[in-house]
Formats: C-alpha cells, structure tokens, sequence
C-alpha cells in the first residue's frame, strides 16, 4: 500500500515539474535582447537651443515586445569632433496604463551658429543597448521671428471656379 502511495507522489510531482517548468521558449542571444534601432529622431531650432524628439522603440531586435525600455542616451557631437554622451533620460511610465510614443529633449547648451551632430541609443533595465540611431546634424541659428500683427498680410483668396 504504501509503494502506491509512493508511485502516486513521484507521478504527482513530475507532472507538477513539467508544467512548472520556469522555461516557456528557447533563450534569446544577447544581440538579439537589444532594443530596436531609433530611426526617426528629428532635431530642430527652438528658442532655448535644439529640440530633439524621437519615438519609443517598441521591439528587440529579434522582434519580440519590448517591456523593459529604462532610459535613452543621447550622443553629441560638435561640428566634426567625437559623438560624445550629453545626458542620460530615463523612462518613467512603465507602470502607467499608457505608455509615451514620443521623447523630446530640448538641448539648451548649444551655441548660434555652431554645427551639432546627435544620436540616441535606447537602454533596457538589464542593460542592453541599441544600436545608435539615425544621426541628425543641424546649425543653430534664432527662430523664426513670430508673425507681427501690425504688418501681417493675409494671403488673397483664390477666386472661385467658374460656371
């Protein structure tokens, strides 16, 4: 009686085993737990220097989600010279119902006229990294001047089509 008692036990746990078993699919290679490439960034003139943006890698680089997005690097280069890292930005809506598309930075220690060359990488919380994104280069110049109201035209109106 009591071998079968044992014969159920040790049949009980291998079935609890193989279905609890940590390991739902094959383990991914490091190149491809890396998040996807940015390709979009933008850069553009603003009143307090260049604004950056770009939208949220969603995928690894072996097309699995993505979850576990912590932070963006964002690399400058003046003119030129070496693309060095400028600042860290981390990610802070992993636990909202929505998550941010889009990221902007606005660098602000840019200097009129100067040339400026920009890359972002993407970081995971486990710590690995993008491949750097698509480089934007721009010059900085003042912003457009806003519209004066007491010397605006507005454009004439196109006449109407004929019958």
């Amino acid at each position: 009686m009591t071998i079968g008692i044992f014969r159920k036990s040790i049949f009980t746990l291998a079935i609890a085993v193989a279905a609890g078993c940590g390991v739902k699919s094959a383990p991914m290679p490091p190149e491809m737990a890396r998040p996807e490439r940015i390709l979009n960034l933008r850069a553009s003139v603003a009143a307090g220097g260049i604004d950056l943006s770009w939208g949220r890698p969603t995928r690894y680089t072996g097309g699995h989600a993505m979850r576990d997005l912590n932070d963006f690097v964002i690399l400058r280069g003046e003119g030129d010279g070496q693309m060095k890292a400028l600042v860290e930005i981390p990610v802070t809506d992993q636990q909202r119902f929505q998550l941010q598309r889009e990221f902007n930075y606005l660098d602000s220690e840019t200097k009129l006229g100067k040339r400026y060359r920009y890359a972002v990488i993407s970081e995971t919380r486990d710590g690995y990294r993008s491949l750097p994104s698509n480089e934007v280069e721009i010059i900085r110049k003042p912003p457009p001047a806003p519209p004066n109201p007491e010397n605006f035209n507005l454009p004439k109106p196109s006449p109407p089509p004929g019958n």
